[in-house]
């Protein structure tokens, strides 16, 4: 038989018995439709944090003092921010130093409903470094960083009942008014700055006996060079004790978030092929029993001089057809799930070419499979054994 024929014999035997058909269709379809969907959710993920961490930068260092030899919490030299903008290589940095202070709504609220907020000290240049962008209000500059001046991040803003900045709206800081001169955007990089009320670093030593001494220390470099710059930034801070200092990499936990989403994608991937698998069980079974409902239907046409070829071609054509039938299903469902589910969360939908020929390709090999013993035996069944059924 040439090829349309095989297509046709092998369709003819589908249209026969829909229901069936469906049925097993489906158990192949849920299954590639899971596999593309864990792959393309994977990826549209990893997409989304490629584009963020493009945004954000993967060049930015944090520079922070870790324990000294006896135990003690170390801390930074106060020239260490100069000391570091001096390195070869370093676009920016700047600072913040942590206070002991705390801010509350009004001078009404008791001192130990602290919220879990901080209030540091920051340099001037701080959104230049660590990427701040401020949505209401202005920034820190060398005029207000003197005076009882406050910005707050998002969840400090939230927390404190601020919507706004203003010269009249104010918060209870350490004791005393401190008018809130802006407000700041979520920034996802350092976290930590969301819960934080920031001030300026002179009023920070003059009025909330802060020590002078940088606690965080943000150092953005060439992208080129940002490995060379991390390797000498230990002991470019603290020349004396480098060890008492730690330096890392924020855009690192993304990453490792990522590590940990396609850990989990890899499970996923594994029970989708375990739903391929029954498929394809699905499918051996509709072909045995197609045999069996086929006998006279075998016997006649190998009476008609159909040889034991042709006949196994049938049935392995069936088969095929009826697994490319579930693969494609579940390809285009895979990919209505990952659009549904990345227009969810936000994320440009991204499904791989490869994982889409590869689920067809699944099905095929799983079809071959699953039909080639029901199309062997359907060739080798003797046509009067088979007649005599009728």
């Amino acid at each position: 038989m040439n090829p349309a024929d095989v297509l046709r014999v092998g369709g003819s035997g589908l249209r026969s018995r829909p229901m069936r058909v469906f049925l097993s269709a489906l158990g192949i379809a849920i299954g590639i439709a899971a596999m593309v969907g864990v792959v393309g959710i994977s990826t549209s993920s990893s997409e989304d944090l490629s584009r963020r961490l493009a945004s954000l930068g993967t060049n930015l260092l944090t520079v922070t003092p870790g324990t000294s030899f006896s135990g003690d919490d170390a801390h930074l030299p106060a020239e260490s921010v100069q000391m570091i903008g001096n390195v070869d290589h370093v676009e920016s940095v700047s600072a913040i130093g942590r206070t002991d202070a705390k801010v509350y709504r009004n001078n009404y609220t008791p001192k130990q409903e602290t919220g879990g907020l901080t209030v540091a000290a920051a340099r001037t240049d701080l959104p230049t470094s660590v990427g701040a962008k401020v949505v209401d209000g202005r920034w820190l500059n060398s005029a207000n960083s003197r005076y009882p001046a406050v910005v707050l991040g998002p969840k400090a803003a939230e927390q404190l009942g601020v919507h706004r900045a203003g010269a009249d709206v104010k918060v209870w800081l350490d004791g005393q008014w401190f008018t809130v001169v802006g407000l700041l955007a979520p920034n996802e990089l350092i976290p930590g700055l969301d819960s934080t009320a920031l001030v300026g670093w002179n009023v920070a030593e003059r009025e909330l006996s802060f020590d002078g001494y940088p606690t965080t220390i943000y150092t953005r470099a060439e992208e080129s060079s940002v490995g060379d710059v991390q390797s000498v930034l230990g002991a470019t801070a603290n020349p004396e004790t480098p060890s008492e200092v730690e330096v890392s990499r924020p855009s690192d936990a993304l990453a490792a978030k990522e590590a940990t989403d396609d850990t989990l994608s890899g499970l996923l991937l594994g029970l989708g092929g375990v739903a391929l698998l029954v498929g394809g069980v699905g499918v051996a079974n509709t072909m045995v029993i197609s045999v069996l409902e086929r006998r006279s239907e075998i016997g006649l046409r190998r009476s008609l001089g159909a040889t034991r070829g042709q006949i196994r071609t049938q049935f392995l054509a069936e088969a095929l057809l009826l697994s490319a039938l579930g693969g494609l299903g579940g390809v285009f469902l895979g990919i209505g799930v990952t659009g549904g589910y990345a227009a969810y969360q936000g994320w440009p939908s991204v499904v791989p070419v490869w994982a889409m020929a590869g689920g067809v390709g699944a099905t095929l090999v799983i079809g071959g499979l699953a039909g080639f013993y029901p199309a062997v035996r359907a060739a080798r069944l003797p046509p009067t054994e088979a007649l005599a059924t009728t």
